[in-house]
């Protein structure tokens, strides 16, 4: 009797060793969580600013682009029309950087693809006034949108969207609405999805608040869709693109470009797949 009376005494100690065990690493695995949760902007978006005065680059013949976002936030990018343009492009970029950085894109997009383009920076990119965060840059793209349809002089649903990235997301929330066509260079299913690559150990699904959730959204574009991936693409998993492609409804088409990471460029070869999809668009 006196032997099981002694016994709970013990167990409470060994509660109370592992609890001793495990409350260090606990406490900083919360803490972690937490910080990320509140740096969680800061984590996704990484823009770089520009002085206001700068120029574009030369050789191009950039108009740049000044509107406004539908909560007044003022906006910039450069435009560069084509003369006889076999479409109009509203070019999305990613998360990093600026239109700066995007200029060998817009230079072949407009030469070797033969279409008028924008190329517009996100609240908080560039000369782009503002911060970013999920519901702003929407809204960014679709005042891109309208300003592109009123100086290219086409309707909205006439316009190519085309998205690298964190931009692909855009794109597809803007096709949502109606394209001529969607393409979009190595992007996600949702971004939790991309993020749970990388931080396995966090429970990202549950705690992300921004989505850029295009697997939900992408069943609900109807038109032609050209997707391309890296095969070796180290930031968004090859497997995220294709969940993705999976979901889209047809016509559409996969180009998985060997040897390329996500930021390794575009290949001559897929420029002329570009050509071709873009010839082919009625």
């Amino acid at each position: 009797m006196n032997t099981s009376e002694a016994r709970p005494p013990a167990r409470k100690s060994w509660l109370a060793i592992a609890w001793r065990i495990v409350r260090a690493p606990l406490i900083a695995y919360l803490v972690v969580l937490l910080a990320m949760m509140f740096l969680e902007n800061s984590l996704i978006y990484h823009p770089a600013k520009l002085p206001q005065d700068s120029r574009p680059p030369t050789g191009l013949p950039i108009e740049e682009a000044r509107f406004t976002s539908g909560d007044g936030t003022q906006l910039h990018g450069w435009y560069l029309a084509h003369e006889h343009p076999r479409a109009v492009v509203l070019f999305c970029h990613g998360n990093g950087g600026n239109v700066t950085d995007r200029a060998d894109a817009v230079r072949a997009l407009h030469d070797r693809s033969g279409v008028s383009v924008l190329a517009f920076d996100y609240r908080g990119y560039g000369k782009s006034e503002g911060k970013p965060n999920e519901r702003g840059v929407l809204a960014d793209a679709r005042a891109a949108r309208r300003w592109l349809a009123k100086k290219a002089n086409v309707p909205e649903g006439q316009i190519v969207l085309m998205g690298e990235s964190l931009g692909g997301a855009v794109a597809v929330d803007l096709a949502v609405d109606g394209a001529r066509a969607l393409i979009l260079e190595n992007t996600f299913s949702s971004l939790p999805d991309a993020a749970a690559h990388h931080f396995p150990w966090v429970p990202v699904r549950w705690l992300m608040q921004t989505r850029f959730d295009s697997i939900a959204k992408i069943g609900s574009y109807r038109g032609p869709l050209l997707q391309s991936h890296g095969d070796r693409d180290s930031i968004v998993p090859l497997r995220s693109a294709q969940q993705l492609f999976e979901a889209a409804n047809e016509p559409k088409e996969f180009i998985l470009i060997p040897g390329y990471d996500h930021n390794d460029g575009r290949s001559a070869g897929y420029y002329e797949r570009l050509g071709a999809f873009l010839g082919g668009l009625k």
